[in-house]
């Protein structure tokens, strides 16, 4: 039976995108559907949020030709410095002790998006937009899409669905694929500031009482703003005036970096741990933030998410090379299982990291600061520490 597509792909953000531009020269038929327009996702304001691309992820995107033309806007990681706010732990990284140029990098959500949408478009991937995935009906060679456009319904067929829809993905409910939610009582404050002290491409974690905070270096000396708050607290500082705003993000940092003034509006972010109790369904599957979404403490949601992308990727062209059916049951579970590794090993330890540094019982608090001053001085473990931080296998 014939279909109109080989691959639909739902979602029209980083990884549906990342996935299509990646299986461009694969001989697969592809369409990308997205809900909103472009203009509409280019003024999101989760476009303000600040991605600290790992150095592996950099390799990943240079892979589908997608860094080279981007690199400029985002300034490199040559240093990360982790502490614990009122304790004596501290961990120091370096890009040049583990012989890389980078051990990251900084870019706003906002230039990356607008840069992988236009390649897209460059490539000639055909992308149905503005329009909803309303039903999905899964048969033996293939699956049936119906979307939404304007006052019309359209239906569409393809061998094989992958929901790139983000964490509140239609497609994953639409399949019925339960999710675990753990919420963490927090909000992540997100903005930019200005320094009167240069950060010499340092990226900071200090760990607090309430969460994290990340300062992250960025263009023309400013750092990105990653803040975690308790939802109580988040609510107040977003209420509040910016002046106040910045006296208490000074308190909490201290005055390393000089003084803060604000570079951009002020975004509040719900935290939570939520995991897709399963990643498959018939002839469709689900990968990034439709799978997983992570607290923003160690800077791992898209890298997770991009290397969930080009695992499918390479299955996907694999099986195509083979003329083989990339909607199978059995090729789509070696994928799923493919990734539960990494998933598990990745979620473990952003959950453990949060836990264990958002505490302020006496006796955790000295085990940690002893384990941070210890790794500062360990420089086996400090590597594979530094390797974790860029995405890399030792």
């Amino acid at each position: 039976m014939q279909q109109d597509y080989d691959l639909l792909i739902v979602g029209g953000g980083l990884a549906g995108n990342c996935l299509a531009l990646k299986l461009a020269n694969s001989g697969l038929k592809i369409a990308i559907i997205e809900a909103s327009t472009r203009e509409q996702l280019q003024s999101a304001p989760s476009g303000d949020r600040a991605l600290a691309l790992a150095a592996g992820t950099v390799l990943m995107l240079d892979a589908i030709n997608a860094w080279q033309g981007i690199s400029h806007a985002a300034t490199a990681i040559k240093h990360i410095h982790i502490s614990d706010r009122g304790h004596f732990g501290k961990t120091r990284l370096s890009a040049e002790k583990e012989n890389v140029d980078a051990l990251g990098y900084v870019i706003s959500a906002r230039d990356l998006e607008g840069h992988i949408s236009q390649l897209v478009d460059d490539a000639g991937i055909e992308v149905i937009s503005p329009a909803r995935v309303v039903g999905l009906m899964s048969g033996e060679q293939q699956i049936h899409v119906t979307l939404k456009q304007g006052n019309e319904n359209l239906n569409l067929s393809a061998k094989l669905l992958v929901g790139a829809d983000g964490g509140y993905s239609s497609v994953r409910q639409l399949l019925d694929i339960p999710q675990q939610s753990v919420d963490y009582g927090q909000t992540a404050l997100v903005t930019t500031v200005n320094l009167s002290l240069p950060h010499n491409n340092t990226a900071f974690e200090r760990f607090t009482a309430s969460g994290p905070l990340a300062l992250l270096p960025m263009a023309k000396n400013q750092s990105a703003v990653v803040w975690t708050r308790t939802t109580e607290d988040a609510e107040a500082l977003m209420l509040g005036n910016e002046a106040d705003f910045i006296a208490e993000l000074q308190h909490c940092f201290g005055y390393k970096l000089g003084q803060f003034s604000l570079a951009a509006p002020r975004r509040a972010f719900p935290l939570s741990l939520i995991r897709a109790e399963k990643m498959l369904a018939d002839r469709a599957v689900i990968i990034g933030n439709a799978v997983h979404q992570l607290h923003p403490v160690a800077g791992q949601g898209f890298n997770l998410g991009l290397r969930d992308v080009v695992s499918l990727a390479e299955k996907l062209t694999h099986q195509a090379a083979l003329n083989a059916d990339i909607g199978a049951k059995e090729f789509l579970s070696s994928y799923a299982h493919s990734r539960n590794k990494d998933h598990d090993r990745t979620i473990g330890f952003t959950d453990t990291v949060v836990k264990i540094f958002s505490n302020e019982w006496i006796a955790l608090a000295l085990i940690r600061n002893i384990g941070l001053t210890l790794l500062d001085h360990i420089p086996s473990v400090k590597h594979l520490l530094s390797r974790h931080a860029m995405g890399l296998k030792e």
